[in-house]
């Protein structure tokens, strides 16, 4: 076991746009922005900054273009904001964003929830934004959402992940990354999609994206390692859900994933300090404490430390 371990694995940090997306509490532009430039100076090679959809739906990101315009972008980082249709392309455009991620769920009455379409009329869409994007010099990534189990229809046949990755890839987009947007998978599960979606599409343009609702995103993720995938989507401090998917709690935690592949001799040129910090800021700006287990464990021995020795 851990024998086929990549040297090397990007983490595609979502924290910006899928967790604060789910926060009650509204974060100001300015801290967006430092929070991102922040992140940009951990070592992470992709983070998604944003979401150029109706603020009416997500008013926590309303602010999506004073956003990508502020923040100050790195040479060697892509920064990508997710975009649901033509208007938010024209918006992700205007801001000059040179990456954008698409999306669709895998289960009819989640994808009617969150686009309020159906799957065959978000194809539709998107089979006009996808190619209007390439056209304009922007890569797009695809998100293929409750792949491994719905909050309203319960279990979801992996067959249609595999015709949906199938389809983005098809559209133009360059990576498709597998969402447990509920966080129900189990490692056999997850081995077991992956090897119908792997039968049909390049190992670099498939991506995972575990919530760690039950816990077990980690395993999944080292599942998912051994068969040769090497982007992970994650977000710091564990931040995340989905507003349309009750029960749905965070994505896996960034520093989490770093401290356990690092200790494997897996790379992810992401430095743990930088990290922590970022985790710290978040929560002063979400105004709650980070679910991540690393972030907690962290605090907690600073907090020790300081105490110093007792007599």
């Amino acid at each position: 076991m851990f024998d086929h371990l990549p040297a090397d694995v990007v983490l595609f940090e979502v924290g910006p746009r899928d967790g604060l997306q789910n926060e009650t509490r509204l974060v100001a532009t300015k801290d967006k922005v430092a929070l991102i430039d922040a992140l940009s100076g951990c070592g992470l090679r992709a983070i998604e900054i944003t979401s150029f959809v109706n603020p009416q739906w997500v008013p926590q990101l309303a602010d999506a273009g004073e956003v990508a315009r502020q923040v100050g972008r790195r040479p060697g980082i892509i920064y990508s904001a997710l975009v649901p249709n033509p208007q938010g392309l024209v918006a992700a455009q205007a801001a000059a964003m040179p990456e954008i991620a698409v999306f669709l769920s895998a289960s009819e009455s989640h994808n009617r929830k969150n686009v309020n379409r159906s799957i065959a009329d978000t194809l539709q869409v998107l089979a006009e934004v996808v190619p209007a994007a390439g056209s304009a010099g922007m890569r797009v990534r695809g998100y293929v959402s409750t792949v491994y189990g719905c909050p309203y229809e319960g279990a979801v046949n992996p067959a249609k992940a595999v015709k949906l990755a199938v389809a983005l890839r098809a559209a133009g987009c360059y990576q498709v990354s597998l969402g447990d947007t509920i966080g129900v998978a189990n490692p056999r599960q997850v081995r077991d999609v992956l090897a119908l979606v792997l039968a049909e599409t390049p190992r670099e343009a498939v991506a995972v994206h575990f919530h760690d609702t039950r816990g077990t995103a980690l395993a999944n993720i080292l599942v998912a390692l051994e068969m040769g995938i090497t982007t992970i989507d994650t977000a710091l401090g564990g931040l995340g859900g989905c507003p349309f998917a009750p029960g749905a709690s965070g994505n896996v935690a960034t520093e989490d994933v770093v401290n356990m592949l690092e200790g494997m001799g897996v790379k992810t040129g992401v430095q743990l300090d930088k990290l922590i910090a970022c985790s710290g800021l978040a929560a002063s700006l979400v105004g709650h404490e980070m679910p991540s287990r690393y972030y907690r464990a962290a605090i907690g021995s600073r907090l020790y430390a300081g105490r110093g020795s007792r007599p």
